[in-house]
């Protein structure tokens, strides 16, 4: 990670470019008339800057899917960053739970965790998170989703609904369930 992102996007190596034209494109359709997209030193990974709430922009291109499937044709996933901190386990920590603080203390949550190119260990990170926030754990069927992003020296974190990640194939192939 390069900035402080607000959208992390997936795609294959080889086609990153027309990935960052087309998150581009639909960031523009969805009522961002200026973001930022550009690649990351992680191959297949993209970050956008935009204006737009992460979360509504999710929803915003979930919707774009939904009327136009057939012009997805690089994206992979789109993910939510809602904070960017360096990646130290007490400013991820510290991050996450001060953000966790909208989850209400009657639902539950789980630690998602993606790194790329750090050392630090996925049970290290996840654990500790997990027993710093004040909710129920649930692995199966969470209603947030506590998401930590390390890339490198930088760790993006967001704290969203369980449907707060855009997987592209997903959605294709719900709409394909549908008939649509």
């Amino acid at each position: 990670m390069i900035n402080d992102p607000d959208l992390l996007a997936t795609s294959d190596i080889w086609s990153m470019s027309a990935a960052c034209s087309e998150l581009w494109m639909l960031l523009r359709a969805v009522g961002d008339k200026t973001p930022r997209v550009y690649k990351t030193r992680v191959k297949g990974l993209i970050a956008a800057e935009t204006i737009i709430d992460p979360l509504d922009a999710i929803r915003g291109i979930r919707g774009e899917i939904r009327e136009r499937p057939e012009s997805f044709k690089n994206l992979l996933r789109v993910i939510p960053v809602e904070a960017t901190v360096p990646t130290e386990i007490g400013e991820i920590v510290e991050k996450a739970r001060g953000l966790a603080e909208k989850i209400p203390r009657d639902e539950s949550f789980r630690v998602t965790l993606e790194k790329r190119r750090t050392k630090l260990r996925s049970r290290e990170v996840i654990d500790t998170v997990a027993e710093r926030i004040d909710r129920r754990v649930d692995l199966g069927e969470p209603d947030w989703v506590v998401l930590v992003e390390i890339v490198g020296k930088r760790t993006g974190v967001a704290v969203i609904p369980r449907d707060g990640i855009l997987s592209v194939q997903k959605e294709r192939a719900e709409l394909a369930s549908q008939g649509k």
